[in-house]
């Protein structure tokens, strides 16, 4: 393959052989031609980053403006266009951005998230506690992946507690690939007028959650944050901090029940649930279609130039199965030796909430193997249906059962 090479389309079919694999053409392109130009459902070519190190180099570039929203190369029709709105730091780019991370950083440094461990695993055994007092066989997600980071991410917003789950369905509809822009639209709408009368409720009684305190905190700088910055930034908090990690909750419950001899030892030395959590987050790239970027500037990438003007696709799920990083790499295996993964990006933009996401991940692995070891798939794997549409990997359902002998 050459870059000369006939237009041919962004790989989205995973492996038929393993529903784990990410499209098998990224094998190909990582060897031949790093940064090809293909065409997306967008509408766009866009050159196509599959090697780690490449991965890297691009979203570290101030040159790769995140003006698109993440996965929109994805999406058909879309507004590519579209104004980035005050407080949307997923796609904001420059000093404006640095202000607004600088005022969020402390929010989810790691001694932070740490903090949350105890809320966590509360929520975790609340929910595993439900399970085991109803039916058998129950879905994983529904009744345990997607409420548990509703909750979290409620908490730790400060929203009341009776509307911590009201955003399932919206951040379904906004999350999806399939979904067609005006009804995009409509989800995004009823998620920012919800967050404006959360904002203007926290401006007029601050509390203790994160948003009250970055009201705070841009007082205290004296560039103090908008209202439209606030409601903006409440509003991708809510949404990044569901979906992706919900899909993650499930995906890796899926894993563990289907490499049960890997999870045994974790059982035994809680210390291991962190690098499994990250061989976990490695090897799933629940980010399946990457991050779309676009050069502001000519970009150099090894003998290649991403010229000016040129949409790019920062291939996250190519990049951590790249042969040059990471041994036999389509591989799971928790014993791995650490290396840095890509699922969370790379450089300014790299996601924020990601301590915080890997807490949730590993008081879900540890507490699913201590309370209910038995757990096992209900229905034959092949029979799952996968998210292939979604911007976050993940499956529709999940049913599961387990031994009448389980620990409470």
């Amino acid at each position: 393959m050459t870059e000369t090479q006939a237009l041919t389309e962004f790989p989205r079919a995973r492996s038929a052989e393993c529903p784990f694999e990410p499209p098998p053409e990224f094998t190909e392109i990582r060897a031949a031609a790093p940064v090809p130009r293909l065409t997306c459902p967008a509408g766009i070519e866009a050159r196509v980053v599959s090697r780690y190190e490449d991965v890297r180099a691009v979203l570290a570039n101030q040159g790769a403006s995140s003006r698109g929203a993440p996965s929109m190369h994805m999406m058909e029709h879309p507004n590519l266009n579209m104004s980035v709105v005050p407080g949307s730091i997923l796609r904001m780019q420059g000093p404006e951005h640095r202000r607004l991370r600088r005022l969020l950083g402390p929010e989810f440094m790691p001694k932070r998230s740490e903090s949350m461990r105890d809320y966590v695993r509360k929520v975790v055994d609340e929910h595993i506690d439900a399970l085991l007092a109803g039916p058998k066989p129950a879905d994983l997600v529904p009744d345990f992946a997607w409420p548990i980071p509703a909750l979290i991410v409620g908490e730790l917003l400060g929203l009341p507690e009776e509307d911590r789950t009201l955003f399932y369905e919206h951040t379904g509809i906004m999350m999806s690939a399939a979904t067609d822009q005006p009804t995009k639209d409509a989800a995004d709408g009823r998620m920012w007028e919800y967050m404006e009368t959360v904002v203007a409720a926290k401006q007029a009684e601050p509390g203790d959650d994160v948003l009250s305190r970055l009201i705070r905190r841009g007082e205290e700088s004296g560039q103090p944050l908008t209202f439209t910055e606030l409601v903006g930034i409440g509003t991708t908090l809510l949404i990044a901090g569901h979906d992706t990690t919900a899909n993650s909750i499930s995906m890796s419950a899926l894993l563990m029940m289907v490499h049960r001899d890997q999870m045994e030892p974790l059982r035994t030395d809680p210390k291991l649930a962190g690098p499994a959590v990250e061989e976990m987050l490695r090897y799933l790239s629940v980010p399946q279609f990457g991050l779309l970027r676009y050069a502001t500037e000519d970009i150099p990438l090894g003998e290649s130039t991403i010229k000016a003007g040129e949409w790019l696709v920062a291939a996250l799920q190519s990049g951590n199965r790249d042969e040059q990083e990471f041994d036999d790499p389509d591989r799971f295996d928790v014993t791995r030796k650490p290396r840095p993964h890509l699922t969370f990006g790379f450089g300014e933009h790299q996601c924020p909430g990601q301590h915080l996401a890997r807490t949730e991940l590993q008081e879900v692995c540890l507490r699913l193997l201590e309370r209910i070891p038995s757990l096992r798939l209900a229905i034959p794997f092949e029979d799952l249906v996968f998210k292939d549409e979604h911007y976050a990997f993940g499956v529709e359902s999940l049913p599961v059962t387990w031994d009448d002998d389980t620990s409470a």
